[in-house]
């Protein structure tokens, strides 16, 4: 991995030195403000400022050269589930078997045939579970694959449902794996905040993520958070309270 801690007049300044030693463009890199630039009075108390730049390593390509683009085409939003025209109101129970057909014929278009598709329901809650050999192609990186499936397997339980369904997707417990990856990093991601005393900025990451971090920090008063950008560039920022 690799990674450089770089000081500069300003931010911009630093995060341009940084790009310009490591030789990749911004959109390869994460960045993390370790502290923003302080001009001082006359030259007295002012301080740099500091910046993280880490490399985004890149994974290896799936077995089938076209997948990424075949997920990719898979993943558009069918026109189908955009039209506002009626569709008769199924129970429950076939507005479930509907989802899982749709959830089937996804993975079938990433050439994925051993799908096995297993849920339960807790009132307005379903929960699918995924299983496959295959089974990281439907996670994807952090999760970005399953979480864009579990968007399009709400909108097609929705359609043919008749009462609002939320639908959770989940395979090899990824969401309770990343649930406590997320609450280890937060921790991890205040005391640096803390120990350098400026704040410190996460990737881009979905609200549900956001909201892991938030109430994981809401328990300490040293520091605080608080999200910027828009999404799906949105991200959290921690500072130590003052």
């Amino acid at each position: 991995m690799k990674q450089i801690t770089q000081t500069g007049l300003t931010v911009e300044n630093a995060i341009s030195e940084a790009l310009e030693k490591l030789q990749v463009p911004r959109e390869e890199v994460t960045i993390q403000i370790i502290q923003q630039e302080k001009k001082g009075f006359f030259s007295f108390g002012a301080k740099k400022a500091e910046v993280e730049v880490t490399v985004i390593e890149k994974t290896a390509a799936p077995e089938n050269s076209d997948t990424l683009e075949q997920t990719t085409e898979i993943f558009e939003i069918p026109g189908e589930l955009l039209e506002k025209e009626e569709v008769p109101a199924l129970s429950n129970e076939q507005a479930i078997e509907e989802t899982k057909n749709y959830i089937q014929s996804i993975a079938k278009g990433m050439k994925i045939e051993d799908l096995s598709i297993t849920h339960e329901q807790l009132g307005k809650k379903v929960s699918f579970y995924l299983e496959s050999e295959k089974v990281a192609m439907l996670i994807g990186k952090r999760g970005q694959t399953l979480n864009s499936l579990q968007q399009l397997a709400q909108l097609v339980a929705n359609k043919y449902s008749n009462q609002f369904m939320m639908i959770q997707l989940d395979a090899e417990n990824y969401r309770e794996r990343r649930q406590e990856t997320l609450e280890q990093l937060a921790d991890r991601m205040a005391d640096k905040a803390i120990r350098t005393g400026g704040r410190v900025q996460f990737e881009p990451m979905p609200s549900s993520e956001r909201k892991v971090i938030h109430q994981t920090l809401s328990r300490r008063l040293d520091i605080d958070t608080h999200s910027e950008g828009k999404d799906p560039n949105r991200y959290l920022v921690i500072e130590p309270h003052k």
